[in-house]
């Protein structure tokens, strides 16, 4: 007998595997599931791919959030975390920092966050979400990225934070940039994300002298309350709230659309029970579509803090530690069937808004804005097809998200 020779890993992070990586992951999870690679940015990360371990790793409080903890200085030019955000001084946010800061920060903003909050917030997201169909449903055709997954999230969160009417579009222009990653000018997301801070910033002065009922007001009488918010984190939390509830949604409404279009059965089922008004479906849709192809393919960077142990593998103080939700979430160990589209699934612990204390603050909001755009999208639009070859497709890319460029469909226009 011979011994099998273990085949060479796939090729990471190529704009083929961006297409579709899960072919990829599945090996990972099979022979390498703590995998050492090196990122496109030449940083050397650890990637967990099976499921039992990612969820280990999402809750371990020796993987720190924070990257002064990176053995190597990578971190200090702007190599890991988001664009721009060490340059324009907004790195005290929640994915950066860890206990008890993490944990006072958080406790001030999930105020805004309860389920109460988001369902009285519906109306204005189904609002939103109509006023953008209104602008490309007598068309008959439309990019379902730029015309609408794109700017629904946007005007979302401006109203939640209370960035007035006037001001959003600047807003819609500088997440552009940020979600352009490298397709704009060259430094233009810093650029964008200084311009945002100064613009925060600004509000922040604006609205202390009229406090309204939007988060921003609540952050600023949260802070002179006594709990010690300082201008710079309000700004950065602002910020983070902006940033990591925009791409994510948009991914998330893009994905799921796409999906939904690639399956006809399952999208036929889903339609028929909307049409006869039944949203049971919908709720379970939304989340079997976040574990099918969700909007976040690699969990923000973590470092350990001293020597540990994930799925066997040692991992050495200072490493970056990268958790891959779409390899856990297609695991066969933990899902039936994972590369099935069930629409239905009721036992969906999917990983999709991480675990453990940095669970996705923004978990309602991102659910409701799902179920309203699909829901309004299938209802109204009702025989909305690709109007693409799949294989022309192109996936943005980045280290951490996983989106489509554009997503092209033709329709019957409507009629007034």
């Amino acid at each position: 007998m011979h011994d099998s020779v273990t085949p060479e890993p796939p090729e990471l992070f190529t704009w083929q595997f961006a297409t579709d990586p899960y072919p990829a992951y599945a090996w990972l999870r099979e022979h390498s599931p703590v995998h050492r690679t090196t990122l496109p940015s030449g940083v050397d990360a650890w990637l967990v791919t099976r499921y039992a371990d990612a969820r280990q790793a999402l809750a371990d409080p020796r993987l720190s959030k924070n990257p002064v903890h990176h053995s190597e200085r990578a971190h200090a030019k702007g190599k890991v975390g988001i664009p721009g955000e060490r340059g324009a001084d907004l790195m005290t946010h929640l994915l950066n920092i860890d206990p008890p800061d993490h944990t006072r920060l958080r406790r001030l903003v999930s105020k805004a966050f309860t389920p109460r909050r988001v369902a009285e917030f519906a109306p204005r997201v189904q609002e939103l979400t109509d006023r953008l169909i209104d602008g490309f449903a007598a068309k008959g055709e439309a990019d379902l990225i730029h015309e609408f997954a794109f700017p629904l999230p946007i005007y979302a969160i401006c109203d939640l934070l209370g960035v007035p009417a006037e001001d959003q579009d600047d807003f819609r222009d500088w997440a552009g940039m940020m979600i352009r990653h490298g397709g704009g000018p060259r430094g233009g997301v810093a650029r964008s994300v200084k311009k945002m801070r100064g613009y925060l910033l600004e509000l922040i002065h604006r609205k202390r002298a009229d406090l309204g009922d939007d988060l921003i007001s609540g952050l600023i009488r949260a802070s002179d309350h006594g709990e010690h918010l300082t201008e710079n984190e309000a700004a950065a939390m602002a910020f983070i709230l902006l940033f990591a509830g925009f791409e994510t949604t948009v991914n998330l409404i893009g994905n799921g659309m796409y999906t939904l279009l690639r399956n006809p059965g399952p999208r036929r089922r889903l339609q028929d029970a909307l049409g006869r008004d039944e949203r049971e479906l919908l709720g379970t849709a939304v989340e079997e579509l976040l574990r099918y192809d969700g909007p976040v393919e690699l969990a923000t960077w973590r470092f350990a803090t001293e020597p540990l142990t994930v799925g066997g593998q040692g991992i050495a103080t200072g490493d970056p530690v990268l958790v891959v939700l779409a390899a856990a979430d297609r695991d066969p160990a933990r899902f039936n069937e994972p590369d099935t589209l069930d629409l239905s699934r009721r036992d969906n612990q999917h990983l999709g808004y991480g675990h453990g204390i940095h669970y996705c603050l923004g978990a309602p909001l991102a659910r409701l804005e799902a179920q309203s755009a699909l829901a309004t999208l299938l209802t109204r639009l009702p025989d909305l097809r690709l109007a693409a070859d799949p294989a022309e497709l192109r996936w943005r890319g980045g280290l951490i998200m996983r989106g489509l460029r554009t997503l092209p469909v033709s329709f019957a226009p409507e009629r007034d």
